[in-house]
């Protein structure tokens, strides 16, 4: 019989809806999820979204009081739940970043209030090393790291793509570096890569997701599929974010396709980085780096290829299973 566990539903395409997605999937077989609607995600109008989504959500929270199953959350509805609920509770905490709140200044003051009953849940789950320090930094004692995890399928039928028909689709010549720059949005330093390669011949800065920051060079908004042949196109990454993230799928996938990649060491990113052994971008001399990790060694991309194949679907599988039944 399958246990039964309460989160929120997984909509969405952050790092963080795209973790929860693929937990809930890996685990099928054994649990039975019963999820809440993420009213914040449905709001147009940013201003004031997580509020008038804890408002919305505080009946429905009441009701789960009434529930015996575990909870995997990763929202500010959980100051709503009671201590009880609390203690069968698993926290995922992907990142933290004031730079992202749309209900300040509210909205920090709920925060620091949520960082101060976290030590109340069963355990607190993040995907870096950075992020476990900084929750232990808080006082909360229980905390579990849980990295990203790639279905290594797609990812092996995606090193198999022709490549040159993949730069092809995407008009890139043969001449040309396609510097993949991760999402374009808000805070993650697409505009300073764009703006240090602007005046280099032969160099073309590419981006990806919705385009929040009006990005006018090559975006591509593109599915699951297109995206994949486009970051096999690209020749490098260049990660230089300016807020604070988990630990980067972007920039993972760019690794485990084979681009050699420079990342600036931020937060859950610096992990990534040192586990892969990639270098640190410098905005005064960016057309050389590029120019250098393009002729990086297929030894280096294979190297930092293994490293991350190890955070497979059945590493993440083994991890979340062991402990919901811990929690249960």
């Amino acid at each position: 019989m399958k246990r039964v566990v309460y989160s929120m539903e997984p909509v969405g395409s952050t790092g963080g809806r795209v973790y929860l997605r693929m937990l809930h999937e890996v685990t099928a077989d054994d649990v039975e999820w019963h999820t809440v609607p993420d009213h914040k995600r449905t709001y147009r109008t940013r201003r004031w979204r997580k509020l008038r989504h804890l408002t919305r959500l505080a009946p429905t929270i009441r009701s789960l009081g009434k529930t015996a199953g575990p909870f995997v959350w990763d929202d500010l509805s959980l100051l709503l739940f009671t201590p009880e609920m609390r203690a069968r509770t698993i926290f995922l905490l992907h990142h933290y970043e004031p730079l992202q709140h749309d209900s300040a200044p509210v909205e920090a003051v709920l925060w620091e209030r949520l960082f101060r009953v976290l030590p109340q849940c069963a355990v607190v789950v993040c995907v870096a090393p950075y992020w476990a320090a900084f929750l232990r930094a808080r006082g909360v004692r229980n905390v579990r790291v849980i990295h990203n995890a790639f279905d290594m399928a797609e990812i092996e039928q995606a090193r198999g793509f022709d490549r040159a028909e993949c730069r092809a689709e995407f008009d890139l010549p043969p001449d040309t570096l396609g510097v993949y720059a991760g999402k374009a949005v808000h805070w993650k330093g697409t505009e300073d890569v764009a703006a240090a390669l602007a005046n280099t011949p032969g160099m073309r800065v590419i981006t990806s997701g919705s385009n929040t920051i009006g990005f006018g060079g090559a975006h591509y908004d593109v599915d699951r599929a297109r995206y994949l042949r486009l970051l096999r196109a690209c020749d490098v990454g260049v990660f230089l974010p300016r807020m604070r993230e988990g630990w980067s799928r972007c920039a993972a996938e760019a690794l485990l396709l084979g681009l050699p990649c420079l990342i600036r060491p931020v937060a859950g990113l610096g992990d990534l980085a040192v586990l892969t052994g990639q270098p640190a971008p410098d905005l005064g001399r960016l057309p050389t780096q590029v120019l250098e990790r393009a002729a990086a060694r297929q030894t280096e991309a294979k190297a930092a290829y293994e490293v991350l194949a190890r955070f497979d679907l059945n590493y993440f599988g083994n991890a979340w299973g062991d402990l919901l039944a811990e929690i249960a």
